[in-house]
């Protein structure tokens, strides 16, 4: 298996610390507002990629934090605290606001066939880790305490720019909206490691430490939960591209600062969904969640299929045109598994091949768009029913598609259908011989059935409730 490393800027051959065992982090979001579709695709590739190393038989152990503190408003670490910030919006407390939004985006990932991570920790329950990290970096002369605020040394790294290879004169305060320069740092990149009260009195969590009551900063939370759960050799991190710098890079420094050899060996960036005027933004434009395209009439594995049709880094470009091809290609799909029969044997010989044109595409930097097309191409194979359900299960164990039971369903409402319309039959008979006692029974049992019914010149009509 080949992926594309952000670390190395090139596919690489992945082979694990241990062989057949995977250790994969992923960045779990910031629980002050509903997760918009952007930020789930990101949790969609990592779900394939995660299904994809356990389907080619490595034992995978994921590990998610939630940031429930810490995240503030700037890349620059000024601003107010995320939570804060949804807490004031909402009139709730923090841990109000953290409770309901974890709760939503579980919802949100179990509707999409997301599978939850091995291990969820939130921030809050981790700060002796953080601040035992943060002393031992202090101890190691990595971080230093000024204007009540402890902030991590990058000129003490030996390359700190890991990604994108910037000069420290290349990245200028001030030249993003909302960075402002803090006058306490002794480099203009160096982050905080840990807030006090002197700088954020109205910040609602609070905790003691070695320097005062206050609260962690966002980066040093995925360090500190990846080592407590993961050790000290992590094979794969995973995340969106807007975390490569500066919350990833400032991780990395930190943590092998922190253990004093290398620490992560594969990088795993998904690219933006873009909308047709720029990046998809909670602060500008249709917010646009998965509740909100459920409402529009979209099935939330529609969206996970528009995903996959495009390899995770590519910009995809959101619209409601190219949902609505997509809705319609999966109901196609969807059509086409409905039409097999569930009988005969499954031919293992003649499905080898096209498993291997499966596992092909997905080893190749996990091409999903690829995947799928190596699932059309069983559809149109010389081969039995039988063998074709089975490849189809096999892929969707990756894929995740739902796609057995999509066609399962519209087994069951096609069965439902031929019901409703001899009802509606028997009914209009029962009209047509005056037998009004019975025609009014039928119509209430297609109601009670969730069935309503319309009476047109045209004849009836009838949808569901």
């Amino acid at each position: 298996m080949k992926l594309y490393n952000t670390l190395t800027h090139d596919k690489q051959e992945f082979v694990p610390y241990t062989s057949g065992k995977v250790g994969m982090y992923t960045c779990g979001p910031t629980v002050y507002h509903f997760a918009h579709i952007g930020n789930l695709r990101t949790y969609i590739m990592e779900d394939v990629l995660e299904k994809y190393l356990s389907y080619a038989g490595y034992a995978v152990k994921r590990v998610m934090n939630i940031t429930d503190v810490g995240h503030l408003s700037s890349d620059a670490d000024t601003g107010e605290d995320k939570m804060l910030k949804g807490a004031k919006r909402e009139h709730k407390t923090v841990m109000e606001i953290a409770k309901f939004y974890t709760d939503a985006f579980f919802k949100d990932c179990e509707k999409l066939n997301i599978k939850i991570p091995d291990v969820i920790e939130p921030a809050t329950a981790c700060i002796d880790s953080f601040i035992q990290m943060i002393e031992k970096l202090i101890e190691k002369g990595y971080a230093y305490l000024a204007g009540g605020n402890v902030y991590f040394d990058t000129s003490k790294c030996k390359e700190y720019y890991v990604f994108h290879k910037h000069d420290a004169e290349d990245l200028e305060v001030g030249v993003r909206e909302g960075v402002f320069e803090d006058q306490n740092k002794r480099n203009k990149s160096d982050f905080v490691l840990w807030f006090t009260k002197s700088k954020f009195e109205d910040q609602e969590l609070k905790w003691d430490s070695p320097w005062g009551v206050g609260y962690p900063g966002w980066h040093i939370e995925c360090s500190a939960i990846s080592i407590k759960h993961l050790g000290e050799h992590l094979d794969i991190h995973c995340g969106g591209i807007d975390n490569a710098f500066p919350h990833h890079t400032n991780e990395i420094a930190q943590s092998e600062a922190y253990l004093g050899h290398e620490w992560c060996k594969y990088w795993f960036h998904v690219l933006h969904l873009n909308t047709t005027s720029g990046k998809m933004s909670k602060s500008k434009g249709e917010f646009l969640t998965l509740s909100l395209l459920e409402e529009k009439g979209y099935d939330p594995l529609v969206y996970r299929f528009f995903c996959l049709q495009s390899h995770y880094r590519k910009s995809l470009v959101f619209s409601y045109e190219g949902l609505d091809n997509a809705a319609n290609a999966y109901d196609k799909l969807v059509l086409k598994i409905a039409a097999l029969r569930e009988d005969g044997e499954v031919d293992t010989v003649a499905a080898a091949p096209l498993q291997q044109q499966f596992k092909a595409a997905m080893d190749n930097d996990l091409n999903t768009s690829l995947g799928i097309t190596a699932l059309y191409d069983v559809l149109k194979a010389d081969i039995n029913d039988a063998t074709k359900r089975y490849l189809i299960a096999d892929f969707d164990r990756v894929l995740s598609l739902g796609l057995l039971q999509a066609a399962a369903n519209r087994q069951e409402n096609k069965e439902d259908d031929a019901e409703i319309e001899s009802l509606i039959e028997q009914r209009a008979q029962a009209k047509r011989e005056k037998d009004f006692a019975r025609a009014d029974a039928i119509r209430d049992q297609l109601k009670a059935m969730g069935i309503l019914l319309e009476d047109t010149r045209e004849g009836t009509k009838w949808h569901r409730e």
